[in-house]
Protein backbone atom coordinates (compact mmCIF):
# COMPACT_ATOMS: atom_id res chain seq x y z
CA UNK A 1 0.00 0.00 0.00
CA UNK A 2 1.70 3.25 -0.91
CA UNK A 3 1.61 6.33 1.37
CA UNK A 4 -0.85 8.03 -0.74
CA UNK A 5 -3.45 5.47 -0.66
CA UNK A 6 -2.92 5.19 2.96
CA UNK A 7 -3.14 8.85 3.18
CA UNK A 8 -6.75 8.94 1.77
CA UNK A 9 -7.77 5.37 3.91
CA UNK A 10 -7.14 8.21 6.90
CA UNK A 11 -8.59 11.18 5.60
CA UNK A 12 -11.62 9.00 4.80
CA UNK A 13 -11.59 7.04 8.60
CA UNK A 14 -11.43 10.75 9.63
CA UNK A 15 -14.19 12.44 7.54
CA UNK A 16 -16.65 9.61 7.37
CA UNK A 17 -18.52 10.62 10.83
CA UNK A 18 -18.41 13.96 9.67
CA UNK A 19 -19.29 13.96 6.07
CA UNK A 20 -22.17 15.23 6.24
CA UNK A 21 -22.11 17.61 8.90
CA UNK A 22 -19.01 19.36 6.65
CA UNK A 23 -20.70 19.14 3.68
CA UNK A 24 -23.85 21.11 5.01
CA UNK A 25 -21.84 23.85 6.36
CA UNK A 26 -20.11 24.39 3.20
CA UNK A 27 -23.58 24.52 1.46
CA UNK A 28 -24.54 26.99 4.27
CA UNK A 29 -21.79 29.53 4.24
CA UNK A 30 -21.27 29.41 0.08
CA UNK A 31 -25.33 29.86 -0.19
CA UNK A 32 -25.62 27.37 -2.52
CA UNK A 33 -25.90 23.36 -2.71
CA UNK A 34 -23.58 23.54 -5.83
CA UNK A 35 -21.37 26.06 -4.65
CA UNK A 36 -20.75 24.11 -1.12
CA UNK A 37 -20.51 20.95 -2.62
CA UNK A 38 -17.19 22.30 -4.81
CA UNK A 39 -16.33 24.02 -1.88
CA UNK A 40 -16.27 21.06 0.03
CA UNK A 41 -14.84 18.86 -2.88
CA UNK A 42 -11.93 21.34 -2.66
CA UNK A 43 -11.26 21.03 0.88
CA UNK A 44 -11.27 17.47 1.22
CA UNK A 45 -8.47 17.81 -1.51
CA UNK A 46 -6.59 20.51 0.09
CA UNK A 47 -7.27 17.75 3.46
CA UNK A 48 -5.80 15.30 1.81
CA UNK A 49 -2.87 17.27 1.02
CA UNK A 50 -2.43 18.65 4.41
CA UNK A 51 -3.06 15.40 6.64
CA UNK A 52 0.02 14.61 8.13
CA UNK A 53 0.36 18.54 9.61
CA UNK A 54 -2.62 17.53 11.82
CA UNK A 55 -0.69 17.11 14.95
CA UNK A 56 -4.25 15.99 17.11
CA UNK A 57 -6.53 13.66 15.35
CA UNK A 58 -9.18 14.34 18.36
CA UNK A 59 -9.41 18.13 16.56
CA UNK A 60 -10.17 16.79 13.21
CA UNK A 61 -13.49 18.19 12.99
CA UNK A 62 -12.56 21.50 13.85
CA UNK A 63 -9.46 21.36 11.04
CA UNK A 64 -11.42 20.19 8.97
CA UNK A 65 -14.11 23.06 8.95
CA UNK A 66 -11.36 25.40 9.27
CA UNK A 67 -10.51 24.07 6.04
CA UNK A 68 -13.96 24.73 4.15
CA UNK A 69 -13.67 28.25 5.60
CA UNK A 70 -9.91 28.79 3.77
CA UNK A 71 -11.30 27.31 0.53
CA UNK A 72 -14.79 29.05 0.47
CA UNK A 73 -12.50 32.65 1.59
CA UNK A 74 -10.17 31.83 -1.48
CA UNK A 75 -13.00 31.17 -3.80
CA UNK A 76 -14.72 34.23 -2.61
CA UNK A 77 -12.15 36.65 -3.28
CA UNK A 78 -11.66 34.79 -7.08
CA UNK A 79 -15.18 35.50 -7.64
CA UNK A 80 -14.78 39.12 -6.78
CA UNK A 81 -11.76 39.84 -9.28
CA UNK A 82 -13.74 38.04 -11.57
CA UNK A 83 -16.59 39.34 -11.47
CA UNK A 84 -14.45 43.25 -11.56
CA UNK A 85 -13.26 41.84 -14.67
CA UNK A 86 -16.03 40.40 -15.97
CA UNK A 87 -18.96 42.00 -17.92
CA UNK A 88 -20.92 38.40 -17.48
CA UNK A 89 -23.94 38.63 -14.42
CA UNK A 90 -23.22 35.72 -11.82
CA UNK A 91 -25.63 32.96 -11.54
CA UNK A 92 -28.48 33.35 -8.75
CA UNK A 93 -27.40 30.61 -6.69
CA UNK A 94 -30.00 28.15 -5.92
CA UNK A 95 -31.80 28.49 -2.14
CA UNK A 96 -29.71 26.28 0.64
CA UNK A 97 -32.02 22.71 1.21
CA UNK A 98 -31.86 19.38 1.33
CA UNK A 99 -34.33 18.68 -1.36
CA UNK A 100 -35.56 20.38 -4.47
CA UNK A 101 -39.07 19.02 -4.22
CA UNK A 102 -39.64 20.50 -0.71
CA UNK A 103 -42.92 22.39 0.34
CA UNK A 104 -43.36 25.71 -1.03
CA UNK A 105 -43.42 26.92 2.73
CA UNK A 106 -40.39 24.70 3.59
CA UNK A 107 -39.01 26.62 0.67
CA UNK A 108 -39.96 30.25 1.07
CA UNK A 109 -38.06 29.53 4.54
CA UNK A 110 -35.01 28.29 3.29
CA UNK A 111 -34.71 31.04 0.79
CA UNK A 112 -35.63 33.68 3.33
CA UNK A 113 -33.02 32.03 6.05
CA UNK A 114 -30.11 32.42 2.69
CA UNK A 115 -31.02 35.76 1.90
CA UNK A 116 -30.71 36.83 5.69
CA UNK A 117 -27.79 35.09 5.65
CA UNK A 118 -26.67 36.01 2.25
CA UNK A 119 -26.62 39.99 4.36
CA UNK A 120 -24.31 39.14 6.65
CA UNK A 121 -19.93 39.81 5.93
CA UNK A 122 -18.84 36.31 5.30
CA UNK A 123 -16.73 36.14 8.63
CA UNK A 124 -19.63 37.33 10.48
CA UNK A 125 -21.92 34.21 8.45
CA UNK A 126 -19.28 31.98 9.13
CA UNK A 127 -19.56 32.61 13.04
CA UNK A 128 -23.32 32.54 13.12
CA UNK A 129 -23.39 29.48 10.92
CA UNK A 130 -20.97 27.29 13.30
CA UNK A 131 -22.07 28.04 16.49
CA UNK A 132 -25.79 28.66 16.02
CA UNK A 133 -26.05 25.45 13.36
CA UNK A 134 -23.29 23.45 14.04
CA UNK A 135 -22.77 23.80 18.20
CA UNK A 136 -19.07 24.82 18.17
CA UNK A 137 -18.01 26.83 21.34
CA UNK A 138 -16.62 30.19 21.03
CA UNK A 139 -13.25 28.79 21.82
CA UNK A 140 -13.93 26.38 18.75
CA UNK A 141 -14.89 29.37 16.61
CA UNK A 142 -12.40 31.57 17.55
CA UNK A 143 -9.82 28.56 16.11
CA UNK A 144 -11.73 27.48 12.91
CA UNK A 145 -11.76 31.21 11.92
CA UNK A 146 -7.85 31.60 13.48
CA UNK A 147 -8.90 34.98 15.36
CA UNK A 148 -9.75 35.87 18.45
CA UNK A 149 -12.51 35.55 21.20
CA UNK A 150 -13.76 39.10 21.37
CA UNK A 151 -13.45 38.87 17.23
CA UNK A 152 -16.00 36.08 17.42
CA UNK A 153 -18.53 37.41 20.20
CA UNK A 154 -18.42 40.84 17.91
CA UNK A 155 -19.37 38.63 14.72
CA UNK A 156 -21.77 36.52 16.16
CA UNK A 157 -23.35 40.04 18.11
CA UNK A 158 -23.54 42.06 15.16
CA UNK A 159 -24.72 39.31 12.44
CA UNK A 160 -27.42 38.68 14.96
CA UNK A 161 -28.29 42.06 15.01
CA UNK A 162 -28.35 42.27 11.63
CA UNK A 163 -30.13 39.34 10.92
CA UNK A 164 -32.49 40.96 13.40
CA UNK A 165 -32.76 43.87 11.14
CA UNK A 166 -33.49 41.79 8.30
CA UNK A 167 -36.31 40.39 9.17
CA UNK A 168 -37.59 43.19 11.41
CA UNK A 169 -37.94 44.63 7.63
CA UNK A 170 -39.85 41.73 6.73
CA UNK A 171 -41.86 42.35 9.44
CA UNK A 172 -41.39 38.88 10.60
CA UNK A 173 -40.47 38.04 14.48
CA UNK A 174 -37.74 35.70 14.90
CA UNK A 175 -37.28 35.67 18.49
CA UNK A 176 -39.43 36.04 21.71
CA UNK A 177 -36.26 37.27 23.44
CA UNK A 178 -34.37 39.69 21.13
CA UNK A 179 -31.73 38.97 23.77
CA UNK A 180 -31.15 35.86 24.34
CA UNK A 181 -29.24 35.29 21.36
CA UNK A 182 -26.66 38.02 22.44
CA UNK A 183 -26.35 37.16 25.97
CA UNK A 184 -25.33 33.06 24.77
CA UNK A 185 -22.88 34.81 22.88
CA UNK A 186 -21.34 37.38 25.45
CA UNK A 187 -20.93 33.89 27.46
CA UNK A 188 -17.34 32.47 26.30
Amino acid sequence: MTDSTHDWQDLFELLGPIHDDVQLFARRIARSNAEGDDVFQEAVLRAAQKLSSLRDRTRFRAWMHSIVVSVHRTRCRRAFWRRLTSSDEADIPDPVGDDGSQWADERASATRAANALATLRAPQREAIVLFELHGYSIDEIAEIQRTSLSSVKSRLTRGRERLRRYYAELDKPVFDDPKALTNEACRG
